[in-house]
């Protein structure tokens, strides 16, 4: 009887140990910032076809188009949507706080009408970021001529605008 229940006492516990040792495996990391619509697929596309063509040090903050924005409310419950809205309003105004407060020098360009980035180095190398292929909602892209254009963690804005531009 006793080995029996030391029987079921290691199969319960080698169990245990193998489901807690076991790592999900993750297409996507899924951030703070990355919107409901991915669960739908691809975020749909903008209604405008425009070129911006970016120079020098800036951080691009974009946004959907009004006929993004539509598609997107159809895709989402309507609780999921104000949140998300909610939530990237907030994100956005915050980092434009710090980037005032503590980098008043970088350049702050906002887009919504937008599809296309075009960064051009300060080698004249360039390098074209179609907004379409970006899953979240909105965001940010950091930009300083040299670095190639990142897009980052709106929620860690403070940490990134310091690796990105002093590393």
């Amino acid at each position: 009887m006793k080995t029996i229940i030391s029987n079921l006492i290691m199969v319960a516990l080698s169990s245990f140990y193998i489901s807690c040792n076991e790592h999900p495996k993750h297409d996507k990391v899924i951030s703070a910032t990355d919107t409901l619509i991915s669960k739908h697929g691809n975020k749909p596309g903008s209604s405008f076809s425009d070129t911006l063509v970016i120079k020098n040090a800036a951080a691009v903050f974009y946004d959907p188009d009004s006929a993004q924005l539509e598609k997107i409310k159809k895709l989402n419950k309507p609780m999921e949507f104000s949140s998300l809205i909610h939530q990237n309003f907030y994100l956005m105004r915050n980092a434009k706080i710090v980037i005032s407060k503590y980098w008043h020098d970088l350049k702050i360009i906002e887009v919504n009408k937008i599809r296309y980035l075009l960064f051009v180095k300060k080698d004249q190398s360039k390098i074209l970021l179609d907004l379409n292929t970006k899953d979240d909602i909105a965001g940010i892209i950091l930009f300083n001529g040299i670095k190639d254009p990142q897009l980052i963690d709106m929620m860690n804005i403070d940490t990134e605008l310091n690796f990105y531009y002093n590393h």
